[in-house]
């Protein structure tokens, strides 16, 4: 399927809200997936639409609210619904494409959790199945924190024998679950390290790759480019979230590599235990990666 696969991206609309979108910072995924199939090299682009077996919208919600919505005077979706309800228009009229399926084989990359009430594939960030994503039709997709002029975050890790920090956090402290972190280990403990905002001569990319496990709780979405970062630094997620589809959980087994923990169980007493019973058997980066996968994040 892979050999096979094709792609057909739309080429109507202009610059800035079509064909582009940001490349760095958290939302970054959205630009890198539109410049990569878009150049010409990426082996899925089909040459012409008869040929493919779906079809890109090439819109990216972030660049819609960085132009449409400044200055901002309202939170409504509506100029954002009205903007991909139009495109979509347009290259229905002009193809037959999308009134062949209805939508059901068109799709769009975004990392923002807008509810498109329409029958296209939404393939996110934030997967979360309390506002509509779809397991069965949608896709969840990493959300990656790439900094400018890098293709990914810096990858700052130890061996796992050599990591001395049983688990990190370092994060605001919006929604229920980080105030509760916080509140119990907030600058208070050295194995158990949870800071709201990083002192400068820290990095925090070096405490994640000095961690044995990383804890990763849902802020004001389900999710968090925490994961991608702890995997990349060979660091155990710890994940604290309701849901949250998991990035490619239909081929992925998170049980084997993560620990999840239920918004509903995650006082201070049930993650306390978590790393308890993880340090009694051994479960450490070690344990889920092997000391060679470990070292070679």
């Amino acid at each position: 399927m892979e050999k096979r696969f094709k792609v057909w991206v739309y080429r109507e609309g202009e610059l800035p809200l079509v064909h582009g979108g940001p490349v760095n910072n958290i939302y970054g995924i959205e630009g890198q997936f539109i410049d990569e199939i878009e150049s010409g090299k990426s082996k899925f682009l089909a040459r012409n639409p008869d040929e493919a077996h779906a079809f890109f919208l090439p819109i990216s919600v972030s660049y819609i609210i960085n132009f449409l919505y400044r200055p901002l005077v309202t939170y409504s979706r509506d100029q954002l619904q009205r903007m991909v309800a139009d495109y979509i228009t347009v290259i229905s009229q002009k193809y037959p494409y999308w009134n062949r399926s209805n939508g059901a084989d068109h799709f769009l990359v975004s990392c923002h959790d807008w509810i498109f009430r329409l029958n296209f594939i939404r393939v996110l960030c934030n997967a979360n199945t309390s506002e509509g994503f779809r397991p069965r039709r949608d896709i969840s997709i990493p959300e990656i924190n790439i900094p400018v002029r890098k293709l990914g975050p810096p990858c700052m890790h130890l061996s796992p024998k050599k990591r001395k920090i049983l688990a990190f956090f370092a994060g605001g402290s919006h929604g229920n679950i980080r105030k509760v972190l916080q509140q119990h280990w907030k600058d208070k403990d050295d194995e158990i390290q949870v800071h709201e905002y990083l002192p400068k001569e820290k990095n925090y990319f070096k405490l994640m790759g000095r961690s044995r496990f990383c804890l990763c709780p849902s802020g004001y979405e389900v999710a968090s480019p925490r994961v991608v970062t702890a995997l990349y630094n060979g660091c155990v997620p710890v994940i604290i979230s309701d849901y949250y589809t998991l990035l490619f959980s239909d081929v992925l087994d998170w049980s084997q590599f993560s620990i999840h923990i239920n918004q509903g169980d995650s006082e201070v007493n049930t993650v306390q235990q978590v790393f308890e019973n993880a340090e009694e058997s051994e479960a450490s980066c070690e344990a889920f990666y092997g000391e060679s996968s470990c070292s070679a994040v």
